[in-house]
């Protein structure tokens, strides 16, 4: 009985080799870039402290008052958010567009002093969230990160059949040998970890699955549903929520991106139907009113205010709370000032809950200082995981070689291994197209290769 098992074992350890071989650069990237979004409410407000930090005072100017003063030294410029301020501490920010630039300008809400501008899309944490997730390089980057999150999974189980002890001592299986040498301690140091990591990677791997392109949407547009009743009664447009998400900035949670875009069905009665053709109409509703919708709606600080960018839109609060229990995302007429849809967390399916939930541990927000160690522990792993995983195959390859392990067909349980990556294919998609492409390559040159050197 025990010879099948060392057929499957051989598959099992090939396809890690090609997982691992592909995925240890991504994986190297997303840690980093993920160690660095992961310690943002630490990291920000000590880098731009002049920009984030004030000095609490009496009275705080209104928002419309804030605008005006941006909007002044910005004339020709876009104002396309605001963000009131977090604490009584904390300057308030407004996104601005200005000649082809997306700019953070921060100012001070006692005396309404404009303390700087920051690039939108240049700064650490706008870099970190944008390589995370995009590699910086649009849709292809989207897909490869999926694939290296796709095949990350491939790499878990892989992995975990390669650790089980079979009767081994737990020297090398729970615990490294500290007092082995050279490949040997690279080895247990990549076992062992990979083993006390792996369910909270494969946790990070799943929740960060569903904010990608393809797998992602597929996921939300099966289970992200809300009642249909709570959009009877509303004017729609043509958008989704998810417009308002993009790589470096995040709007509104992920249980709402599926969500239609309510319309300000007032702006014919207030301006006219040719406005809609003439772009973008002066809001009849104030900026610091719809603040005060926030306010009585008891929204948890820390929210943004998306302002229209045409004559039907409007405006939208929303806060992607670290707690997902205190998500909320209003939509409200920017003529009447009307609530038009309000979806809180009660509004979640059990489904979208679990993800918001995954997604917020994910980032290490969930539970605090404590979420935050645990991730960055995880990611610690990842890193020696990775690094370790390159070492072993740089010492164990051939010379002028690629160090592929051999393939043995010899016993029937090789069969398994097949179905359990089949399942993995389906399940993943993209993975499954890849997984076709590799082993046609596998098949066509490192097997002819092999033959020829025979």
């Amino acid at each position: 009985m025990s010879k099948p098992a060392v057929s499957f074992y051989n598959l099992a350890w090939r396809w890690h080799f090609y997982a691992g071989l592909f995925v240890a650069p991504f994986m190297i990237l997303l840690a980093l870039t993920g160690i660095i979004y992961l310690f943002k409410p630490q990291l920000d407000p000590l880098l731009y402290r002049e920009l984030m930090v004030v000095d609490a005072g009496e009275h705080r100017q209104s928002a419309d008052t804030l605008m005006a003063r941006v909007q002044q030294t910005y004339p020709q410029a876009h104002i396309g958010q605001y963000l009131p301020p977090v604490n009584a501490e904390r300057s308030a920010q407004f996104v601005v567009h200005d000649a082809g630039r997306e700019l953070n300008v921060f100012i001070d809400p006692y005396s309404a002093q404009l303390l700087g501008e920051q690039d939108g899309k240049q700064n650490l944490q706008a870099i970190a969230r944008a390589l995370h997730g995009e590699l910086m390089v649009g849709t292809v980057g989207d897909r490869l990160v999926e694939l290296a999150a796709g095949w990350g999974i491939v790499l878990v189980v892989s992995g975990l059949y390669l650790w089980w002890p079979r009767g081994r001592s737990r020297a090398g299986v729970l615990w490294p040998r500290f007092s082995a040498r050279g490949r040997v301690l690279w080895r247990d140091l990549h076992a062992v970890t990979g083993f006390w990591g792996s369910a909270l990677l494969l946790l990070m791997l799943l929740s960060g699955m569903t904010w990608t392109g393809l797998w992602g949407k597929q996921y939300a547009d099966l289970w992200n549903r809300f009642p249909a009743a709570m959009w009877n009664a509303v004017p729609k447009s043509d958008k989704a929520a998810r417009d308002l998400n993009n790589a470096h900035r995040q709007t509104v949670p992920w249980a709402v991106e599926n969500t239609p875009m309510p319309a300000s069905g007032a702006h014919a009665e207030h301006a006219g139907h040719h406005v809609m053709d003439q772009g973008p109409a002066a809001p009849q509703v104030s900026l610091q009113q719809v603040e005060d919708v926030a306010t009585r709606g008891q929204v948890e600080p820390g929210y943004s205010i998306t302002l229209p960018t045409s004559a039907d839109g409007v405006f939208t609060i929303a806060v992607f709370a670290d707690d997902p229990r205190n998500d909320a995302t209003l939509h409200v007429d920017q003529y009447t000032g009307k609530v038009l849809a309000d979806v809180r967390w009660q509004h979640y399916s059990p489904v979208a809950r679990a993800t918001e939930l995954g997604v917020m541990l994910h980032e290490g927000k969930l539970f605090g200082p404590l979420n935050q160690v645990i991730i960055l522990l995880v990611c610690l792993m990842i890193l020696l995981g990775s690094v370790s995983g390159l070492v072993m195959w740089w010492k164990r390859r051939p010379q002028g070689g690629l160090g592929v392990p051999p393939l043995r067909h010899d016993l029937p349980r090789w069969k398994t291994a097949v179905a359990v990556m089949l399942v993995l294919g389906v399940l993943f998609p993209l993975v499954g197209v890849s997984m076709l492409v590799m082993w046609l390559a596998d098949s066509l040159v490192v097997r002819r290769r092999a033959m020829a050197n025979a």
